[in-house]
């Protein structure tokens, strides 16, 4: 399916002496501190800048992707157009979405993702967009963290990723990390992804794990092809599991008691 982008999705442009940023093409640096074995994917979308009338449609390529290849080429800092001009019509960033890639195994599908945004666009109340420190650098604070579960009978570990954004005070709050901008704070600027790693890993599904000294211990349920096995009272009867890399352990994570 065709999809095409009008140049009036900015907004109308009184005069170019009035601030329209046609015919520019600075770019800003995105950058991203992540946990060991983190990676992410980005793909920026422009659509036709302010006082443009030129149309581009998804045939036109008018995304640019970055660490496309995460796995086997990933560098931690890009630099990402502001503007753009393809095929004659001169574009203006308005989002730049994020995949959080994490591995937790040696196998291809040992992998979990998340996601974060940046959002831009050419007006934003004062509240709404980030600021730059003096070295021009402003943060977007995340925190992740890992799920884990139980999949099939011999009760193979495979871990979710959960990632959350953190306030001005450091507290974890409801949302995916997130950045608002204006097209002019960028140009020359630097915007960075800082995310942590929880201390904790969590039960993907409630009433299936029992917390004990040293970790969490499986429930048995009704046995090894009870996919949920909850607990349900019973925190007696437990099941052993496999790691990632297949070996079988009593305790997660130290694996024995």
């Amino acid at each position: 399916m065709t999809r095409t982008f009008k140049g009036l999705l900015w907004g109308s442009c009184v005069a170019l002496a009035a601030g329209c940023a046609i015919g520019k093409s600075e770019s800003f640096t995105f950058t991203a501190d992540l946990p060991p074995n983190f990676a992410y994917y980005a793909v920026a979308k422009y659509a036709p800048a302010q006082g443009e009338t030129c149309t581009v449609t998804l045939d036109d390529n008018p995304y640019l992707g970055f660490n496309r290849k995460w796995r086997t080429e990933y560098r931690p800092e890009h630099k990402i157009p502001v503007y753009r001009t393809v095929k004659g019509c001169r574009l203006a960033i308005y989002r730049v979405e994020l995949d959080i890639y994490a591995t937790y195994g040696e196998d291809y599908g040992d992998f979990s993702r998340d996601s974060a945004v940046i959002v831009v666009r050419e007006q934003l109340e004062e509240h709404q967009k980030r600021t730059f420190d003096a070295a021009g650098e402003s943060a977007i604070n995340g925190q992740c963290q890992w799920s884990f579960r139980t999949i099939g009978p011999d009760r193979y570990i495979t871990k979710l990723l959960e990632c959350k954004k953190v306030d001005a005070q450091g507290m974890v709050t409801k949302g995916r990390p997130v950045g608002a901008y204006t097209l002019d704070q960028l140009p020359g600027k630097t915007v960075k992804l800082n995310i942590k790693l929880a201390d904790e890993e969590k039960p993907s599904i409630g009433d299936t794990w029992v917390k004990v000294p040293g970790g969490w211990k499986r429930c048995m349920g009704k046995s090894f092809e009870d996919q949920y096995a909850f607990c349900f009272g019973n925190y007696k009867d437990f099941s052993t599991f496999r790691m990632p890399d297949g070996k079988q352990c009593s305790i997660y994570p130290g694996c024995t008691e």
